[in-house]
């Protein structure tokens, strides 16, 4: 579980920062600042899963902040691939940004799934399974119903 938190603050943190994009004495263009919003949620989103892997929340709140993180970084990346020449978001960067996206959804297909695995847990062995017996009633047979009747019947009666 740390793997995974630790993997996701990687990757909230390797998010494009806007002085990456800004020209030195330019005005930035105001597709930027939506792009902005958008980097900051996914970053939000990302400081989320951080807060619960250090109270160490159940599996099941881990992969639904990790859902939530990979749907704002998505997010994220379509804008920044849609508007990314008009905002001038370089195409690296963008790259970066994709294969960012990549590792988070391998990272919540690992999460999500290692928490259904430790839900659907299959029973443990009993000791009629150790024993090849079955955990059914044995037929009567012959009618005995006495103290020497055994898993076949009444011994006395053979």
């Amino acid at each position: 579980m740390r793997r995974i938190v630790t993997a996701v603050l990687v990757l909230v943190w390797a998010l494009p920062a806007q002085a990456q994009f800004a020209q030195p004495g330019a005005q930035p263009p105001p597709c930027l600042n939506e792009f902005i919003a958008l980097r900051d949620d996914a970053q939000k989103k990302g400081l989320a899963i951080k807060s619960a892997g250090e109270r160490r929340a159940p599996q099941a709140e881990i992969c639904k902040l990790l859902q939530n993180f990979a749907a704002a970084e998505a997010k994220m990346v379509k804008y920044a691939d849609t508007n990314g020449t008009w905002c001038g978001i370089p195409p690296q960067a963008i790259t970066q940004m994709k294969a960012s996206l990549t590792q988070t959804r391998k990272i919540r297909s690992q999460a999500c799934a290692a928490g259904t695995a430790a839900q659907v847990k299959p029973p443990a062995p009993s000791l009629s399974d150790a024993l090849g017996t079955s955990r059914t009633p044995p037929p009567q047979s012959g009618g005995g119903r006495g103290t020497f009747d055994t898993l076949t019947g009444n011994a006395l009666r053979r």
